[in-house]
Formats: C-alpha cells, sequence, structure tokens
C-alpha cells in the first residue's frame, strides 16, 4: 500500500508544549508533543468526510517525526488569567491573577507525518492522496484551515510552509525525556479524552520519533 508523507517547517518567536507533570507553573516540552504535531497539520488541512454523504471517506495525518532545527532555549514568561477558575473575590472584583510558566523561544521544527485513514471511500476516490495534495497545495499558498500555532494560541508561528534550504538539524541536541505525554485522546481521530504517556522519549541527533 502506498504512503502518503507529508511534511511543513515551522518557526516563532514563543512556543509552549506543556508538561502535565509541572502543575501551575507550567513548563514546557523541548519539542512538540504528539498531539500538538497532529494539531499542527490539521491547521493546514483536514478531511473530515460529508456527513450528508458517506460516499465521502474521512482521513487524518498522523505525526511521525520532529526534528530540532533551533537551540533549545527556554525562558520565564508571565501570563494573566481572568477565567472562571479564579477565587470569588477575584471574579467580583473582575481582577485577573498572574500564572508563572517556563516556554520556548526562538524556535523552528520539521514535523513530518503520514496520512491515514479514518473512513473509506465508497465512490473510489482516492481521499489519502486527496488530503496530501490539499495539505501542500495549501501549504504552498499559506491557506489554513485555522491559524496554527506553537502549543498555546497566543503563540503564532513567525514561519510556517516548506522546507527552507538554511534550516539544519541541531544535531548536537541528544536527551532522554524520562515521561512525555504522547496523546491527549485514545484515537487518532474523533477520540474520548485518555492521555497516555511515552517513556524515556529519546530525542538523537535532533530528531524524536514520535511513538506509534
Amino acid at each position: 500500500m502506498k504512503i502518503y508523507e507529508v511534511n511543513l517547517e515551522i518557526a516563532g518567536f514563543a512556543a509552549m508544549f506543556t508538561r502535565p507533570d509541572s502543575g501551575a507553573a507550567q513548563v514546557s516540552y523541548p519539542v512538540p508533543t504528539f498531539s500538538a504535531a497532529k494539531g499542527m497539520f490539521e491547521a493546514i488541512a483536514c478531511l473530515r468526510g460529508d456527513k450528508n454523504n458517506h460516499n465521502k471517506g474521512a482521513a487524518t495525518i498522523r505525526p511521525t517525526k520532529v526534528d530540532i532545527c533551533a537551540p533549545i532555549k527556554f525562558h520565564k514568561y508571565t501570563t494573566n488569567y481572568g477565567g472562571p477558575l479564579r477565587k470569588g473575590n477575584q471574579l467580583a472584583k473582575g481582577s485577573s491573577y498572574q500564572i508563572p510558566a517556563t516556554i520556548l523561544i526562538d524556535v523552528c521544527y520539521r514535523l513530518y507525518g503520514i496520512v491515514e485513514s479514518v473512513s473509506m471511500s465508497r465512490d473510489g476516490t482516492n481521499h489519502l492522496h486527496y488530503l496530501q495534495d490539499l495539505f501542500f497545495r495549501r501549504l504552498k499558498q499559506g491557506r489554513f484551515y485555522y491559524t496554527p500555532c506553537l502549543g498555546w494560541k497566543e503563540f503564532v508561528p513567525s514561519y510556517v510552509g516548506a522546507f527552507r534550504e538554511g534550516t539544519k538539524k541541531q544535531e548536537d541536541i541528544n536527551m532522554v525525556i524520562p515521561s512525555m505525554l504522547h496523546s491527549v485522546f485514545d484515537k487518532i481521530s474523533d477520540g474520548q479524552i485518555s492521555p497516555t504517556y511515552t517513556v524515556d522519549a529519546e530525542i538523537k541527533k535532533g530528531e524524536l520519533i514520535y511513538a506509534k
């Protein structure tokens, strides 16, 4: 069976891929999680199928690996929270409170993925090829399904597109992350919340291969 591959390069001034074990003072992983990478791909293109016509298949993009293409730099960051989880007196006064975080700055990644079928096409359409073609066409045009982000929604990228000639993988980066969030959901598409983790996720010569 033919494999339909996709890839993109993404860079930005700030990124946050939260470690769930970091508590209220959130700390970022050095690379996007599987779920974060999947969200970046889906921001470019997705194929959910036609709910009014079951002949049209659905497909999604499964991230396979990420290359770190800039030195890892952590930075202290503070954001103001004004949501419903504030204390009663803060809600009454309409005041917010500050949340400290440790984010990444000046990031650049190359993401790789493959197109997978979610539901079969019954009209003969090659929906895997269709999504691959749609993805690269939109990437070239700079068109998105929704605005991509580098973890937190406010961290929009400075570049999203095809691989740039001057970008190089940081082959001097080698580390093991003892426990890394893999996916928030139990299925690749339309899943329920059921977080899974990768034990001893290894970044080798600037590359992390996502668990299947």
